[in-house]
């Protein structure tokens, strides 16, 4: 098992290997998020291939149909509304929103408290296109809507897939195993939070590397509203750097 890569020397910004190339396939296995931070599209450069994990429970007030954004008076969050009564154990990809209003009311609050950010007017077209034009009522497909937007942004070429492409089996490490192995994958590259649950002796007897990504050192770049806050939506560097954002990740 290795831990805390250099992962940052592993594709240039077109999408090819660099100096030291590695053959493996390299996939991470993460439930869909809406507009995530910027660690989350650094995990998906990272990758050959990226599986949007919608077979499991759908949590409440976690990633999944939230995230922040910047304004002056801190951090605050936009929300996707979605059906959660009497449900208390569907799956991501089974969560349905409860009120088509939130496109235009996200859109209205990023154009408020953006509409300063120095890339805002690059941009505000296709976060029009993004918002208004989102008819999907299945949260997991509003999630892709937006992530392979996103990526398409920032020039990341990594496959995004869905984990109900393959067969899930029972326990929280060996499915991630037999996702790897059913994608072809010889290293998984994991979130540091899954530490705590992954048995990594597992991944050692089926012959697939486990490597733990590392989201420290981020360095600040130019943001509205001070003081500076890493953990918001990537939509804020975005914004705030247009395309020079990738130099303020980690793996361009």
């Amino acid at each position: 098992m290795r831990t805390n890569p250099d992962l940052a020397a592993r594709k240039t910004r077109d999408g090819t290997s660099q100096e030291n190339v590695h053959t493996a396939k390299r996939v991470a296995i993460v439930q869909s998020n809406y507009i995530p931070w910027k660690g989350y599209f650094d995990l998906i450069n990272s990758v050959d291939e990226f599986i949007l994990f919608d077979d499991v429970q759908y949590t409440r007030r976690d990633w999944r149909n939230r995230n922040k954004i910047k304004t002056p008076l801190g951090t605050a969050w936009l929300s996707i509304p979605v059906e959660v009564k009497g449900k208390y154990f569907q799956k991501i990809r089974d969560t349905v929103i409860s009120d088509h209003i939130w496109t235009q009311d996200h859109l209205r609050t990023i154009r408020h408290f953006y509409c300063k950010a120095a890339h805002f007017d690059e941009y505000k077209d296709v976060l029009e296109e993004l918002y208004l034009g989102c008819n999907e009522t299945s949260l997991s497909l509003i999630n892709y809507r937006f992530l392979s937007t996103i990526c398409g942004l920032l020039g990341i070429r990594t496959k995004l897939s869905w984990s109900m492409q393959y067969s899930i089996t029972e326990g929280k490490t060996e499915r991630l195993v037999s996702l790897c192995k059913q994608a072809g994958a010889e290293v998984y590259i994991s979130g540091p939070a899954a530490r705590d649950y992954i048995q990594s002796e597992i991944f050692e007897q089926e012959g697939v590397e486990l490597v733990y990504f590392d989201y420290a050192g981020y360095p600040e770049y130019r943001q509205l509203y001070p003081p500076f806050v890493h953990e918001v939506s990537m939509l804020d560097l975005l914004l705030n750097e247009g395309a020079d954002a990738r130099k303020y990740m980690k793996t361009f």
